[in-house]
């Protein structure tokens, strides 16, 4: 059983900063790819950022510049450091994995979901 579990959400004025961390544990054998999705109230779920196994990044446009992600393969974690947040980055942000759990078995799996309320 694999589990993503996810921490650094909170809340935080405008123009702070807030740090996401999500942890993948369980019978991993690899981790193919590795992101962060938001979904706002009323507004569908949208890709924020994504790091795929060779380290190349992507990003939505309302975030480049501010966001970074970055992966410690050795912890199987991934981190979001969001820097100039906007209120309209108020959302519930999960974390996104596709993991591979043994020969010809990968599977997608979410996390719980972490609350960030961007304060104006």
């Amino acid at each position: 059983q694999v589990q993503l579990v996810e921490s650094g959400g909170g809340l935080v004025q405008a123009g702070g900063s807030l740090r996401l961390s999500c942890a993948a544990s369980g019978s991993i054998f690899s981790i193919n790819y590795m992101g962060w999705y938001r979904q706002a109230p009323g507004k569908q779920r949208e890709l924020v950022a994504a790091i795929p196994s060779d380290g190349s990044t992507n990003y939505a446009d309302s975030v480049k510049g501010r966001f970074t992600i970055s992966r410690d393969n050795a912890k199987n974690t991934v981190y979001l450091q969001m820097n100039s947040l906007k209120p309209e980055d108020t959302a519930v942000y999960s974390c996104n994995a596709l993991i591979t759990v043994g020969p010809g078995r990968t599977q997608r799996y979410w996390g719980q979901g972490t609350q960030v309320t961007v304060s104006s």
